[in-house]
């Protein structure tokens, strides 16, 4: 089947077909003497894990890692296990960084309450650092 044909019953772009191809994630296809791409149906196949692990978070790197295990002909289930517990850990560390990061959405807003647009010096106090009450107090 010719490239566009592939596109279509793969949902992916031509352009994206031929950059997974440049990036060795797809075998170059057979030309026909006219030049055209011709795709067979392991094409197909391998478009569709490819989407499927981007969709699981897999970088085309580490996509690329478990095609080539695939390609000698060894299982590469134990290490697409590997790389989903990564992907697990990944997501967690973001997961308590936005925590992090609401929590202080949070406190500034309801510092910006208090603000009076007109009173903000320099830089937006808002985001300035609160003083501590020992902070704010002088030592006589």
């Amino acid at each position: 089947m010719r490239i566009g044909e592939l596109a279509a019953q793969s949902g992916v772009t031509a352009k994206t077909i031929r950059f997974w191809e440049a990036e060795g994630l797809l075998a170059d296809p057979v030309r026909t003497p006219s030049g055209y791409r011709d795709y067979d149906i392991d094409a197909l196949e391998r478009l569709s894990f490819i989407r499927h692990a981007q969709s699981a978070g897999l970088t085309l790197a580490e996509i690329r890692q478990v095609l080539a295990i695939s390609d000698t002909g060894q299982p590469a289930c134990a290490h697409v296990t590997d790389l989903i517990h990564q992907r697990l850990a990944d997501v967690d560390r973001r997961l308590r960084e936005l925590e992090e990061t609401r929590s202080l959405l949070d406190l500034l807003a309801k510092r910006a309450v208090d603000q009076d647009p007109a009173g903000c010096d320099g830089y937006c106090a808002i985001l300035q650092p609160q003083k501590s009450i020992n902070e704010s107090s002088t030592v006589a």
